[in-house]
């Protein structure tokens, strides 16, 4: 008896679960393997911007067809708001523990490490979420528009109160984390650089950060340092060339691959929508594809985009390659997973065009326009298919030169980025009225500039446990 009742206090008296103590780099650095939103904003985001159209048939979904009509959208399933935002903050949890659990560490290389990844990716997650549920950043109101929570501390207790402060600080905060953690960051210590920070991702993500708050100084730094002079060129998509040469299935599966020099990070989430995009109701029409794919450009060319369906009711480009997981062997249900390119460089490269614009530097914003046409206009011929500053002033007729300019990287981003999302963050920065067709009506819907349906409305949850809802 006294030596089961030795050997059960031996027992009793080990961690349960031995994966709970992050007493090792190791385990630390697969926590923040977490420190990523495991969600999908493609689908709310895609469907609120001038990407989508009313094609009149195809699948209606809640999460397509409410942010298409302006209204807030009832579903906490993988593609709303909801889903994103408690994703958003279940990847800043994982990042506050793992900087909890490096406090109790010795300072090493591998722990520095360790911080600035965690430092940039909580970063990122409330980058993103102060992007979707607040107003745009803007100097002369940030100070005063409604935030969303900071958080910096691991959740040690059951119900924690939290408040939204301002955009303003919230910027702030991004900002100190992002350059305290980016300079810690050594790829060297990655296996697969893609889905973590890497250096070259933490840099994009300032390019896309700077941007948002107006200073094109930085932003122009952060896009050096990602991409050296003359070297983003090697980086981007071969549209025109491999990419042409590929089928529909293959260039689905290559779009996300983490050889892919163009996908600077990858992160893997639960979501339906490469399965769905196609089909969906509200999307690429034939009226969007004619004004973000065709000849309406400065150069009057269309790119080598290949765009596959032969009907308006599946028009798409194949980005998305579905993992499905089966409950079990034997199981027909399970869950659906997307590789989605987080940062990109063609993203880097636009993001450092329109910098050197505001900053009156228009001849190189041109030359980096032609590095990407190069790699998109099937048979490029500098001689008749360059950008000149000449050929935007006459396509955007009357126009200034830097209007001009900023409008035709607009342009040639959104074709670029279709089915990612990525136009509706262009669309804020720049207060761009949103139309909506709806078949059957003569009157389009309108998303004015200030309309306070253009931030997505806090979770319930959130709002019940004391966070204010946005305005309607």
């Amino acid at each position: 008896m006294l030596i089961i009742l030795s050997g059960c206090e031996k027992y009793l008296e080990q961690t349960p679960d031995q994966r709970s103590t992050l007493n090792t780099t190791e385990k630390i650095s697969e926590l923040l393997a977490t420190a990523y939103p495991k969600g999908d904003y493609i689908t709310f985001a895609e469907s609120i911007s001038d990407n989508a159209g009313d094609k009149g048939g195809g699948m209606v979904d809640v999460k397509n067809q409410s942010p298409y009509l302006f209204n807030d959208v009832q579903s906490k399933e993988e593609g709303s708001p909801d889903y994103y935002w408690n994703a958003c903050y279940a990847a800043i949890a994982a990042s506050n523990e793992a900087l909890h659990a490096l406090d109790l560490l010795p300072e090493e290389a591998a722990t520095a490490n360790l911080r600035g990844e965690a430092l940039v990716a909580r970063a990122y997650a409330h980058f993103m979420l102060v992007t979707f549920f607040s107003k745009a950043y803007n100097q002369a109101t940030a100070s005063s528009d409604p935030g969303i929570p900071y958080v910096t501390s691991p959740e040690h207790v059951v119900t924690a109160k939290y408040e939204r402060k301002t955009v303003q600080y919230v910027y702030e905060m991004i900002e100190k984390d992002l350059t305290e953690g980016l300079p810690l960051i050594k790829d060297s210590y990655y296996k697969i650089p893609k889905f973590h920070f890497n250096s070259i991702a933490a840099n994009a993500f300032a390019t896309r950060f700077y941007l948002f708050k107006k200073d094109y100084a930085k932003v122009l730094t952060y896009a050096n340092a990602a991409f050296p002079t003359g070297t983003i060129a090697a980086n981007l998509r071969p549209i025109n060339s491999t990419y042409l040469a590929l089928t529909y299935y293959e260039l689905q599966s290559t779009y996300t691959q983490s050889t892919e020099n163009a996908n600077l990070l990858l992160v893997e989430t639960p979501s339906y929508w490469g399965r769905n995009f196609a089909s969906y109701r509200y999307g690429l029409s034939v009226s969007v594809l004619t004004d973000a794919l065709g000849i309406k450009n400065p150069v009057r060319t269309g790119l080598a985009y290949q765009v596959y369906g032969g009907t308006e009711f599946v028009y798409n480009i194949p980005k998305f390659y579905e993992h499905f997981v089966r409950e079990d062997a034997n199981s027909q249900i399970g869950d659906a997973y997307n590789m989605v390119p987080l940062f990109t460089s063609e993203e880097v490269l636009f993001n450092q065009a329109e910098a050197y614009v505001e900053l009156g530097n228009y001849q190189e914003a041109v030359n980096l326009v032609n590095v990407f046409l190069s790699t998109r206009i099937e048979d490029y011929d500098p001689g008749s298919d360059e950008l000149t500053t000449s050929k935007a002033l006459t396509y955007y007729n009357s126009l200034d030169i830097k209007t001009a300019l900023i409008q035709t990287i607009l342009n040639f981003k959104r074709g670029e980025f279709m089915h990612e999302g990525l136009r509706w963050f262009d669309m804020l920065r720049h207060n761009i009225p949103v139309s909506h067709n709806i078949l059957g009506t003569t009157t389009p819907i309108i998303l004015g500039a200030n309309d306070p349906r253009r931030v997505f409305q806090i979770p319930q949850e959130a709002a019940q446990a004391g966070i204010e809802l946005n305005p309607r």
